[in-house]
């Protein structure tokens, strides 16, 4: 991936001049926040007609908007896979996201629960899932008249393990936000003068990634994870996770808040409820949050194998 954005600086030097950006132009490893922006702005540019692969996240909603910006609504077209591992409630958020910035929102279902690569819950999991979805995206691309599908990877991603980025890799779908080197925090801050509502929300990864490797992925499973973290959220948690391992519930929230749902009564209406939901062990882990935990479990091996970027 090193190699491929060395290739693509040139292209990015030149989109600096077509934008406007005055001034020398920079090596590609020192760009500030207007330069990637206009970066952005030139791949968008240059991609014409697009098919975004959208969920109403920080990234992706903010890859909607540019794109909505920079090629009008016309060229772009918003596409949200539905399915047991994305929450019903975020699924109305982010449909109602897409069409408040006025463009087209399709849902697609790439019933990844039918793949038995993907119900293996393995550590290639996230590319199997991927796979299913640029699938259809590609083609649905290609019965349009898009000319590209493109997702939200920003430039931190190349540093975590990100097997799905393997997958968009294979179907030949662009990350223009990661092409531009535009970070998290970058996004959060472009976000915030657009005004838009994720800039702040915290990321949510599909519920599929709270149940421990190796234990297979059953709509029931996340349905528990869904309903475990509803009932959480009515205690004021913003950032936290339920992980699912076997008949455990091991609970990871910031260690400031432990005692949120440790004290009376809280501790035990969240043990009687996530018991009602079939959890026979209610736990909180001590450690606190921090995303991705369950990767911690994973080789090097596992995850050399599996390598995005």
């Amino acid at each position: 991936m090193i190699d491929h954005y060395r290739r693509c600086s040139s292209t990015v030097e030149h989109g600096f001049r077509k934008a406007g950006v005055v001034g020398s132009i920079p090596t590609i490893g020192f760009m500030n926040l207007e330069q990637k922006s206009a970066s952005l702005r030139q791949i968008l540019k240059d991609l014409r007609k697009v098919v975004i692969a959208y969920s109403g996240g920080v990234d992706s909603t903010f890859l909607l908007k540019s794109a909505v910006d920079t090629l009008g609504p016309q060229n772009v077209l918003a596409c949200v896979a539905t399915g047991a591992s994305l929450p019903k409630r975020e699924l109305r958020q982010a449909v109602r996201l897409a069409k408040v910035l006025g463009v087209e929102v399709q849902t697609v279902e790439p019933d990844e629960l039918s793949d038995p690569n993907y119900a293996a819950n393995k550590a290639d999991r996230c590319f199997h899932c991927k796979s299913h979805l640029f699938a259809i995206l590609t083609q649905l691309a290609k019965n349009r008249n898009f000319n590209h599908v493109i997702c939200g990877h920003n430039f931190d991603d190349k540093d975590d393990y990100r097997p799905g980025i393997r997958a968009a890799k294979a179907f030949g779908v662009r990350s223009p936000l990661a092409e531009a080197r535009l970070t998290k925090d970058d996004i959060r801050k472009l976000s915030k003068k657009l005004k838009l509502p994720t800039a702040d929300i915290p990321a949510s990864p599909c519920l599929a990634s709270r149940v421990s490797y190796g234990l297979q992925i059953t709509e029931q499973r996340l349905k528990q994870v869904e309903q475990a973290e509803q009932f959480l959220k009515t205690f004021g948690l913003v950032e936290f996770r339920v992980r699912l391992h076997e008949s455990i519930a091991r609970i990871e929230v910031h260690p400031k808040h432990i005692s949120k749902i440790t004290k009376e009564p809280a501790r035990s209406k969240i043990v009687k409820k996530l018991k009602s939901i079939g959890f026979k062990f209610v736990t909180v882990d001590l450690q606190g949050f921090r995303s991705g935990s369950l990767n911690e479990l994973l080789s090097k091996k596992d995850k050399d194998l599996t390598a995005g970027f």
